[in-house]
């Protein structure tokens, strides 16, 4: 008795753009002369946004003009953007975030481009890459566009990925992105840490050229170059010790390597020559200094089995995270939806 082929089930059909739960999220530390600007302008871009202000323990009222301007506001006890990060991800429930800072020097208005360029192209992230407009010399300044292009390229050439702003603050996320980041940065080392994840976990990316603006007038920037910078070093350094642990640790094999052989050359040349070792404690020290270039190497080894099974896991559940789809484009009706004669019919095969 031959049973009949199971019907094949398609799934669920795309959702038109503005049935999607939108939610601009707002850090904001101090920013009390640009705050209303900014939910402002988010209102305008996408009007039927939810827009999330996520205070710092900010002390000059940022909380009382958000809230007076209709955003949501919640207070966030920890001090740190990425402290901000991780209750804003794990805190808002959306299909689609919008994460821009509160001092109003990104182009809002550009969110509803961001957005489209994610839907059509089925993007997890959207990076708004700053350009400076030109009115105003000091908005993007060159030892800040020098140091945001070095480590751009740093984490490029270590992780992969061709991301041309990797410190911007204005992106957009699927809900698969927001709800699988493992937040663990504290302060503004936590973009980097938004750019590495999705390039560990491959996820497709892209990027909108956004002007970066000047401040409103009596508001200033709380970032410090040197610090901010060596905390972004730090980070990096960190995401390649536990995301590469294998090439780190190589690396460090064979610098041991190369530090042992240059103290036993010259021992071995005076062996060979008079058959003593005249400077023992350096031939031990060279023997040491190998033998620890072996243990990491099988650190890494070991570390780099350990991190494939981090990724694996954070893959899983990425994908167990349903994807954010937009209305399809001149798509053709699927055939999965019909029994399996219909299919055949349609495929011109005799039923």
């Amino acid at each position: 008795m031959t049973s009949l082929p199971r019907p094949a089930h398609a799934p669920p059909p795309p959702r038109d753009p503005s049935d999607l739960r939108i939610a601009f999220v707002i850090p904001c530390f101090d920013e009390a002369g640009a705050i209303a600007r900014v939910v402002a302008d988010c209102r305008a871009a996408l009007p039927g946004a939810a827009i999330h202000v996520f205070d710092n323990r900010s002390t000059d009222g940022t909380a009382a003009v958000a809230r007076a301007h209709g955003a949501q506001v919640t207070r966030v006890a920890l001090r740190g953007k990425g402290n901000v990060v991780r209750r804003m991800f794990a805190d808002v429930e959306a299909d689609l975030y919008v994460m821009v800072d509160g001092d109003a020097t990104y182009d809002v208005g550009r969110a509803a481009e961001m957005v489209a360029l994610l839907l059509d192209d089925g993007l997890d992230m959207v990076v708004g890459t700053r350009f400076d407009d030109g009115r105003n010399p000091q908005t993007y300044r060159p030892g800040h566009r020098l140091g945001n292009r070095l480590l751009t390229s740093s984490v490029g050439l270590l992780f992969g990925g061709h991301f041309s702003d990797m410190l911007s603050g204005y992106r957009v996320f699927s809900r698969r992105y927001a709800k699988s980041f493992p937040a663990a940065a504290r302060g503004f080392e936590t973009e980097t840490e938004l750019t590495v994840h999705a390039l560990e976990l491959r996820m497709p990316c892209g990027e909108l050229p956004v002007p970066y603006l000047a401040r409103p007038a009596g508001t200033q920037s709380k970032l410090s170059t040197f610090r901010d910078g060596g905390r972004i070093l730090r980070t990096i350094l960190r995401l390649v010790v536990s995301e590469r642990p294998l090439a780190f640790f190589t690396t460090l094999a064979a610098l041991c390597a190369l530090a042992s052989v240059a103290l036993a050359v010259p021992l071995a040349v005076e062996f060979w020559r008079t058959g003593l070792v005249p400077r023992l404690p350096t031939a031990v020290l060279a023997t040491g200094v190998m033998l620890a270039g072996m243990l990491a190497q099988v650190c890494g080894a070991v570390l780099h089995t350990v991190t494939l099974g981090r990724q694996e896991a954070k893959r899983l559940v990425y994908l167990s995270i349903p994807a954010t789809r937009g209305a399809a484009r001149d798509a053709p009706a699927p055939l999965a939806t019909a029994g399996p004669l219909d299919a055949a019919r349609a495929q011109g095969r005799p039923a």
